[in-house]
């Protein structure tokens, strides 16, 4: 589809829209929000549903779905009308790749809001294997080919003597979540560039360097536990020598089950995280259609309830959302009720 085309097309799409109270483009309808992705972003979406119903009793309560920041990327991009989703939670920034998917397919107005903060929490089972890990270290346990040799760590002690003579088995988020986006990117990635050799293969082969960074391991010690993060708790506190990897608000949530591990010496708090002191700290997303704004009854004052439930000490604080810091915060807030739009310019 063309730009032109796809100009065209969303400013046909959105009036249809409008004017039909949400018709599609095979004639139904819709009266109810629909929000799809990230698994983190999920219970905090799922509050400010229960509230926003709550407080507008006129309208239905909004359908949210747990498929993953990467799968509601594609089904929110996929075009605009009732057949598709209004809203994309995300636990990572959309993709340049993305933002161009969505303007080809007529999605040119997108909404951005930051919700807030989380961290990319390693954990285990109260009283299980206990370690404070660094970047580096989980790089090259968790690495299918470290530094491009071949994996041969069986224990965490093969990666370093201080850790527990213990084997390696990580239960984890899959490829299509945006909590293993962040593990690669603040974790996998961190510790690979601490070699010399890595950070200069960037510069001299990116695509080999992305492979060796950010590929995991296939045999075992890793475990792609999909994208519902309560599995992961479950398996660990059945475990006591398994680590989890999930967001921080799925440990503070089960603190009665799992301990956070500390990473750089530094713990997963919510104080830690909000400083971005802890390495594995993290900023959450929804993305909006702003031409399903005014089509999709209750879809404002959805986005409203966000802005008035994320502060710290807020109702979405109590269930593990770290508060965005002041400035952000006031952004976002603007973004939310004035629905500015998302240009694309600053994503990669």
């Amino acid at each position: 589809m063309t730009k032109t085309k796809s100009y065209i097309f969303a400013a046909v799409s959105a009036v249809a829209l409008s004017a039909c109270g949400g018709a599609s483009s095979d004639g139904g309808s819709r009266d109810s929000i629909r929000a799809v992705g990230s698994s983190t972003v999920f219970p905090f979406a799922k509050n400010v549903a229960e509230a926003f119903v709550r407080s507008n009793p006129d309208f239905k309560s909004p359908i949210i779905e747990s498929t993953g920041t990467g799968g509601g990327m594609k089904l929110f991009c996929s075009g605009v009308g009732a057949d598709t989703p209004d809203m994309a939670n995300a636990s990572r920034r959309m993709k340049a790749s993305e933002f161009a998917d969505c303007q080809a397919n007529g999605v040119t107005d997108v909404i951005e809001i930051q919700v807030g903060l989380d961290g990319i929490a390693f954990a285990s089972s109260k009283g299980g294997i206990n370690m404070n890990l660094t970047p580096q270290q989980v790089y090259e346990a968790l690495a299918a080919s470290p530094y491009g040799k071949e994996q041969t760590s069986k224990n965490w002690s093969d990666i370093d003597p201080s850790l527990p003579n213990e084997p390696i088995l990580v239960y984890g988020p899959p490829s299509t979540s945006g909590t293993r986006d962040a593990l690669k990117e603040l974790v996998l990635e961190a510790g690979c560039k601490s070699n010399a050799e890595m950070k200069a293969l960037k510069d001299s082969d990116e695509d080999r360097y992305d492979q060796l960074c950010t590929e995991v391991r296939s045999d075992g010690a890793y475990v792609d536990q999909g994208e519902q993060d309560n599995l992961i708790v479950q398996k660990i506190e059945g475990n006591p020598k398994a680590v989890g990897v999930f967001g921080y608000s799925y440990l503070e949530e089960n603190a009665d089950k799992v301990q956070g591990l500390s990473m750089n010496g530094v713990a997963p708090t919510y104080e830690n995280i909000s400083t971005f002191e802890y390495p594995g700290a993290r900023p959450l997303y929804v993305y909006v259609k702003k031409a399903h704004l005014n089509a999709i009854p209750g879809l404002k004052e959805y986005l409203a309830q966000w802005t008035k439930m994320w502060a710290k000490g807020g109702e979405l604080a109590k269930i593990g959302l770290v508060a965005s810091p002041d400035d952000v915060m006031a952004a976002n807030t603007k973004a939310a009720i004035e629905h500015t739009t998302l240009d694309g310019s600053q994503l990669k």
